[in-house]
């Protein structure tokens, strides 16, 4: 997509989360703007594609996301404990809401400290506030180096059992889990929630062990990796994005694996991981290594079941995320789903 896109006076980018309507045959892409360039939204879009490939990717709409009294949200300033964070979006096809999770955010400095909670929330197609779902004491933000890491809280989003279960996934290992990932196996885990979509409760946390970063930062800078997106197979698994970033690299390592839930221990009340190791973590698979592909690949955040190809064969669509930056490029990829 070309860079800074304009479409109805916003600019499109920052593209952190892709679902599929197959009923309106559109796709929903949540924005991580925190109202910066212009308010908090998402964009509808229709991605037209043959046996051949993508032919071609059609913003048609935007949204700006409401808060409980209508207003949208407002940038960042000092102590602007209401600004958000969008990073995932689904759709539930059974109610028609979209649901979308902020990664709060945390700032303590000697400037300033901020401490804004992450959420989960439901809202109609328009944008417009329907409700939300509160969430365990565990993924409150904190003073103390407790809880969720700032910019590693609720990426990953996908809805499960016939849209009974919503697993909500984190980025990174809370402070009290674990380190985060490395050069070098450790223990980096990262915790998977469970909630049940009627009631709204949290019924159940995983954890799900990081694979190392795989290349070092040629520049000595940045290096990171953690799951941006999940998406729900069926019998107790899903499909994990692991999003690794290496500084002065270029691009992104991106695997996709086959996570099975099956035997998992339930470590919802388990408050540390480090001091209580779990014992029967989330089982995981290589799928793809998107390095494997021999193309630039960039920041992928989401990723979403498409329609049925031609073959009968499913189709999954991976959205990068540019960070409105001139040296990133949003991407659209497409893959064929061979079955076993």
């Amino acid at each position: 997509m070309p860079h800074n896109l304009i479409f109805q006076h916003t600019t499109v980018g920052g593209l952190s989360g892709i679902d599929y309507d197959a009923v309106r045959n559109i796709y929903y892409l949540i924005c991580d703007d925190r109202s910066h360039l212009n308010p908090s939204r998402f964009y509808t879009a229709q991605i037209s594609f043959s046996a051949a490939g993508i032919d071609s990717v059609a913003i048609n709409g935007v949204h700006y996301l409401r808060q409980k009294d209508g207003a949208t949200y407002p940038e960042m300033t000092r102590h602007a404990t209401k600004t958000t964070d969008p990073e995932a979006m689904r759709f539930n096809a059974k109610t028609g809401k979209l649901y979308w999770t902020s990664e709060g955010d945390r700032v303590i400095n000697t400037k300033d400290t901020i401490l804004i909670d992450p959420t989960i929330n439901v809202v109609n197609t328009n944008g417009y506030y329907a409700d939300s779902i509160p969430l365990p004491a565990n993924l409150s933000m904190q003073l103390a180096d407790h809880g969720p890491r700032r910019n590693g809280v609720l990426e990953g989003l996908t809805f499960a059992n016939n849209y009974q279960s919503l697993y909500v996934s984190m980025e990174e290992p809370m402070f009290d889990d674990g380190p985060q990932a490395a050069l070098i196996e450790n223990e980096a885990y990262v915790r998977i929630f469970k909630f049940d979509v009627k009631s709204g409760k949290n019924v159940g946390q995983y954890a799900y062990k990081l694979n190392p970063i795989p290349f070092p930062s040629p520049d000595n800078g940045d290096m990171n990796n953690g799951i941006p997106d999940i998406l729900w197979l069926g019998n107790d698994k899903m499909l994990v994005t692991e999003r690794a970033y290496s500084a002065g690299k270029g691009g992104s390592n991106i695997k996709v694996f086959e996570a099975d839930f099956k035997g998992a221990d339930n470590i919802i009340d388990v408050s540390s991981l480090i001091k209580n190791p779990v014992t029967h973590p989330v089982k995981k698979r290589l799928v793809l290594n998107m390095d494997d592909l021999g193309m630039y690949i960039d920041n992928i955040e989401g990723a979403t079941f498409g329609p049925v190809l031609p073959n009968g064969h499913q189709s999954i669509v991976f959205v990068a995320d540019n960070n409105f930056n001139p040296e990133e490029k949003a991407q659209f990829l497409l893959f064929e789903v061979i079955p076993d």
